[in-house]
């Protein structure tokens, strides 16, 4: 390298250096020196949003009768930020706003952590929203709480009390309606990374029923006021205003009325059923219109207070929901419980055997018992039995004559070696009525029930071949007995298979078949109405606050049952039968409505916590009136008993609602439908439903 290109060499070290120099200084200039000015500066334009809450749409019945409403109400909240710096932690004030609060410490402390800052076990009732937005602590809070907070605020640091729309449940006609309803609750992190609108932290949203399923209408957009503050909070000026938009009502196919009355026969039921030894520990009741597929009651039982939420859920409520001891309340067993639909399935056995080639019209043998195999089959009782014809088979319950239907079937499809495309008359019949397929009902949450043809046997078997396989290791020592060992070794060679077993249980609605209460009621409606089929509907209709149409629900059909004409006539007779001079008789014989149905006792498999064998499912699904449907009526009782004794006359109490049945007689006057059908138009719904509140500030 010569002398010139040296200094060339010197010439850009000594640039760089002095830039590098230049930027260094002015970057402590900015930092250090002038640092302060431009700290004060951005304190300076802070901005500050302040939210005034929407009125919530409000969710009313076929009247226009509200079954939710927002109403005034005062929450009680607690700044994470404030009362973790104290160096207690904040327990000394959250131990008197607990005292205040009339609450258990232990509740009000689990209510104010994240889910993930508690051990595994112990997150029942914990906060799963943020750290950044104030934690109720409950929202109806009386005016004296309120105050001693407010005047003391430096005994309750962290504390604030602050007016707030509540959401409130209030049982006008004397309904429940917990799992039709729902419930609200504040907007978590995972809703707004999920949500399309733009939530504020402090917001509340529906969280699982009709709140959830419709709350895009239901919650209104919030008013937002933002403001610029200075470093002392002083506000400089507005960026932003915006009136809150109240949201839209939900008109529901709900009759308040009938809700009450289908939840109190369904309780009367379970009660019923206990006292008859039964264990009962569950149940549903629906009423559908036939006509149209909407739902006009839906009742769970155990339920719960849907204004819980409001008042301050404590842990000891919230395990409880989901206790298996307590029933587990929080699960609808109208749209996700599943049960063997036993006797009351043989309304689809009839149409697969015509289809079969099965003359419905003639006599058939049914004896007490029928050996399959080395497996002895029977009827629940000994006096049903003779020969006499179908449509009084399915009066009595006959289960022989469809147990040597079924046995006949799976043999001409080949037996254990099944021919290349069996007929399956049964399974793919029972699949065209929609079993094993949710029903599409709108609410957030509904289970498929079961199916169990061939397909499913060996996805079944797949899934467990590992277990049968391994069974003597990894089962329970109480099953390690000789006749499930063996049952185990031979599901691990060929589980797969559909044995002759399975298709006389399928026959009588047995074995691996399971169903969901509203699937039931979906399907009767569709015999009653002449073979459709439609999606159960709870919305009627969206309405803004000043009463205009947003948007109509029309019956939607999902399809039609492969049943005749002829099939529909014989079950119409068979079904009324049951009434008149068959197992619901004793119920109904005397009763002023016709009413078509059919009881149903499903045998359960296993034994309760406490060692005893489950008790049977009761059922009853039926129609009415006779001569010209209007209504489908279904009541489960799990572990109820007899269908007859137990679910029969809890669907007659229901019908005794709907018609103003006192007795034998009939007074329209106290009829919930006088006119014996559900009413056709849209009610008048008053869009003063919530007082206006209060804007409070979002953190």
């Amino acid at each position: 390298m010569n002398s010139r290109s040296r200094l060339n060499l010197v010439v850009m070290q000594v640039l760089v250096i002095s830039l590098l120099l230049a930027m260094l200084g002015r970057l402590f200039y900015l930092q250090v020196a002038d640092g302060l000015v431009y700290q004060n500066a951005a304190l300076s334009i802070q901005s500050r949003d302040i939210v005034n809450p929407a009125v919530r749409g409000a969710i009313v019945d076929d009247t226009g009768l509200p079954m939710a409403m927002d109403r005034p109400g005062m929450v009680i909240s607690v700044d994470r930020s404030v009362i973790d710096k104290m160096k207690d932690k904040g327990v000394g004030v959250l131990q008197k706003v607990a005292t205040l609060l009339g609450k258990n410490y232990s509740d009000v402390y689990t209510s104010t952590r994240l889910c993930g800052e508690l051990p595994l076990g112990s997150r029942t009732g914990c906060w799963n929203g943020t750290l950044y937005q104030p934690i109720p602590l409950t929202k109806v809070a009386t005016s004296a709480q309120a105050l001693k907070i407010l005047e003391n605020a430096d005994q309750f640091p962290g504390i604030d009390a602050t007016p707030v729309p509540i959401r409130s449940y209030p049982a006008l006609a004397g309904e429940n309606a917990a799992h039709l309803l729902g419930y609200v609750g504040s907007v978590t992190s995972a809703d707004i990374a999920r949500g399309n609108n733009q939530y504020y932290q402090n917001e509340t949203i529906g969280q699982t029923g009709l709140e959830y399923q419709y709350n895009k209408y239901l919650e209104g957009i919030p008013g937002i006021k933002t403001v610029i503050v200075d470093r002392t909070s002083n506000i400089t000026s507005v960026s932003k205003n915006s009136d809150p938009t109240p949201g839209d009502n939900l008109v529901t196919n709900i009759n308040a009325r009938l809700q009450a009355a289908t939840e109190k026969a369904l309780a009367a039921s379970v009660l019923n059923a206990r006292a008859q030894g039964n264990v009962a520990d569950s149940g549903a009741a629906i009423v559908m219109d036939v006509h149209t597929g909407r739902v006009l009651a839906l009742a769970s039982y155990p339920t719960y207070d849907p204004n819980m939420w409001q008042k301050g859920l404590t842990v000891a409520q919230a395990q409880a929901l989901f206790s298996a001891s307590d029933g587990v309340p929080a699960l609808s067993r109208a749209t996700d419980g599943e049960y063997a639909p036993a006797s009351t399935f043989k309304a689809l056995s009839v149409v697969a055997a015509s289809s079969a080639g099965y003359n419905l019209n003639a006599n058939y043998d049914c004896p007490y018992s029928l050996k399959i195999g080395n497996q002895e089959f029977h009827n629940d009782d000994t006096s049903v039995q003779g020969h006499f014809s179908l449509q009084h088979a399915i009066a009595v319950s006959c289960d022989t004559i469809w147990y040597q239907i079924g046995y006949d079937q799976w043999v001409k499809d080949g037996g254990l070696f099944p021919h290349n495309n069996p007929n399956d008359f049964f399974f793919k019949n029972a699949k065209a009525f929609g079993v094993g397929v949710p029903t599409g009902i709108d609410l957030p949450s509904e289970a498929s029930g079961r199916l169990p043809d061939r397909a499913w046997k060996l996805a079944y078997y797949k899934a467990n071949k590992n277990f049968y396989c391994n069974f003597t290791k990894l089962a329970r020592k109480s099953d390690l007995t000789p006749y499930l060992i063996a049952i185990a070794k031979q599901d691990c060679v060929d589980g797969y298979v559909l044995r002759a077993g399975d298709a006389v249980n399928f026959a009588i609605g047995q074995g691996d078949t399971l169903m969901t209460p509203i699937q039931m009621t979906d399907i009767y409606a569709a015999i009653a109405n002449g073979g459709t089929l439609y999606r159960p509907q709870v919305a009627r209709a969206i309405l803004k606050p000043d009463g205009k149409v947003v948007q109509e629900y029309s019956p939607v059909v999902n399809g039609k049952i492969p049943a005749s004409s002829s099939d529909l006539t014989f079950l119409h007779a068979a079904l009324r039968e049951v009434d008149t001079d068959g197992t619901a008789a004793p119920v109904f014989s005397t009763f002023p409505i016709a009413v078509s149905g059919k009881t149903g006792t499903g045998q359960v498999q296993g034994r309760n916590a406490n060692g005893t064998t489950k008790d049977p499912t009761s059922w009853f699904a039926s129609y009415a009136p006779s001569e010209k449907p209007e209504y489908a009526v279904v009541m489960m009782v799990s572990q109820g008993g007899y269908g007859a004794s137990i679910a029969a006359v809890g669907v007659k109490d229901i019908y005794s609602a709907i018609y103003g049945v006192t007795g034998n007689t009939v007074d329209p006057k106290v009829a919930i439908f006088p006119t014996g059908a559900p009413p056709s138009g849209l009610p008048k719904v008053d869009p003063k439903n919530a007082a206006p509140v209060t804007p409070v500030v979002a953190p």
